[in-house]
């Protein structure tokens, strides 16, 4: 009974949280180009993208309509591969000069000493390092007999400095899901204290590699991975915001699941679409900053994100966790949108 009124409660909570929609993260997607090819990319970016970078003027004229800016709004750098840009700590400057803050995702193979100073002097207060196995599977996932070794690198810079809100990020995958302890024991060795585990939605490149994608049987034993790992308290680890797990939903995260994509968190695009998370279908794009006034759009648009009824269709339809789940995470509806690509609720109870 106590966890029926805990649901309600949330459920309210994330009614409210859609109705005051206060924007706390901005995903700037600054480049499309990016120095590895990996095999699950949900961007499908390349270092030969023919997409010119967005001028940094022109993402910091969007910026300056939000107004007032909250002190918890957050700037994230995202591409492609952000570090790819040469004028990257200019950016980052110029933010923090336009009243927010700032942070960057990575896949670390560019980061180094030099690089991590002049980030750090040029304000950046958060960043996330990719790692997606030892050795062995990193480098093929990432398609670079190198990536590893600069991913280490760049873990032990990040973890040395007290100024960052730093976590590593793991897509687990068929070929590392028996790996997954081992990266633990790697992370703790690395002091690395937060981590947070996603798994492969056939979108993008990762659209082409079926075999990537984890069976039931896998899934269901990470999230026991991290119910289990999170019982110890010995690093902060949680299952990403990717989907509705139901029965796991207390033990695998620190709330249930919100999908805050189009509530919390937006997005301007390399051509200058306005959306929400950067991997969620290009069809529900709200605007664009060359044509629209960005924080106008943010505050009168979004309601396909906002009221998300839409998604009580195909095997949502009669979904009995439907009032929990809302469909499950943005990026999951893509094509036709008659049904959700991944439910991660059936996947841990195929007949539920």
């Amino acid at each position: 009974m106590f966890g029926l009124f805990k649901n309600r409660i949330f459920r309210r909570f994330k009614k409210t949280e859609a109705s005051i929609h206060e924007l706390n993260y901005l995903f700037w997607e600054c480049t499309t180009r990016c120095n590895l090819n990996c095999l699950h990319c949900g961007s499908d970016c390349s270092k030969d993208s023919s997409t010119q970078d967005m001028p940094l003027s022109d993402f910091l004229l969007a910026l300056d309509t939000i107004e007032p800016k909250s002190e918890n709004l957050m700037v994230v750098l995202t591409g492609g591969e952000p570090l790819m840009r040469k004028d990257i700590e200019q950016c980052g400057r110029e933010i923090r000069k336009h009243g927010a803050r700032w942070g960057m995702v990575t896949n670390g193979y560019l980061y180094n000493q030099d690089k991590h100073n002049a980030l750090i002097n040029a304000g950046m207060g958060a960043l996330t390092i990719s790692l997606d196995g030892l050795e062995i599977n990193h480098n093929w996932l990432r398609n670079n007999n190198n990536s590893f070794a600069r991913t280490d690198s760049a873990i032990a810079l990040a973890r040395g400095s007290t100024r960052l809100n730093f976590d590593v990020v793991t897509c687990v995958n068929a070929r590392n899901i028996d790996e997954i302890p081992l990266i633990y024991n790697y992370l703790l060795s690395q002091s690395v204290k937060a981590w947070r585990l996603f798994t492969i939605v056939p979108i993008g490149r990762a659209a082409n590699s079926p075999d990537l994608v984890l069976t039931n049987q896998q899934f269901k034993y990470l999230l026991d991975f991290i119910s289990h790992t999170r019982k110890l308290k010995t690093i902060d680890i949680k299952f990403s915001c990717e989907g509705y797990v139901g029965p796991y939903e207390s033990k695998v995260r620190d709330t249930g699941f919100f999908c805050r994509a189009g509530i919390n968190i937006g997005s301007v695009l390399i051509d200058g679409s306005i959306s929400a998370c950067p991997n969620i279908d290009r069809s529900f794009v709200q605007g664009n900053i060359y044509t629209d006034n960005f924080f106008e759009v943010w505050n009168t648009k979004f309601q396909v994100f906002r009221d998300r009824k839409w998604t009580k269709t195909g095997r949502c339809a009669n979904c009995n966790q439907y009032a929990d789940c809302q469909g499950n995470g943005m990026h999951n509806w893509y094509g036709d949108k008659a049904n959700v690509l991944v439910c991660h609720n059936e996947k841990i109870n195929p007949a539920g």
